[in-house]
């Protein structure tokens, strides 16, 4: 189990699926700064926190927990509305992102 928060282990996971730090911010109803301090080991996962990101990554929640930090919460499994709610605003974010792009662009 990790004795602190794995942000290595989160950065592949998250590119693997497609997802940015600000889509998991999203879902997760944090600002940037607040999943910035996720990152370097100064705030801890919630257990709900736990449960979306494990459906947004395909883990376990207890591997994410592992990778999260000794004493961050094990939740059940997540359910399929959490999961499909937490894409839903992955997307969301992207799409925010592509606009905001385009935007620039212009």
């Amino acid at each position: 189990m990790a004795l602190f928060f794995d942000a290595e282990w989160f950065d592949v996971r998250l590119k693997a699926v497609g997802l940015s730090r600000a889509a998991l911010a999203s879902a997760l109803g944090m600002t940037a700064d607040d999943l910035a301090l996720l990152w370097k080991d100064q705030r801890e996962l919630s257990e709900r926190d736990v449960r979306v990101i494990a459906g947004l990554l395909g883990a376990a929640p207890e591997t994410v927990a592992a990778h999260a930090g000794v004493s961050t919460p094990v939740p059940k499994a997540p359910t399929d509305v959490e999961v499909r709610l937490a894409r839903v605003e992955c997307e969301l974010e992207t799409l925010k992102a592509q606009l905001a792009d385009l935007t620039r662009r212009k």
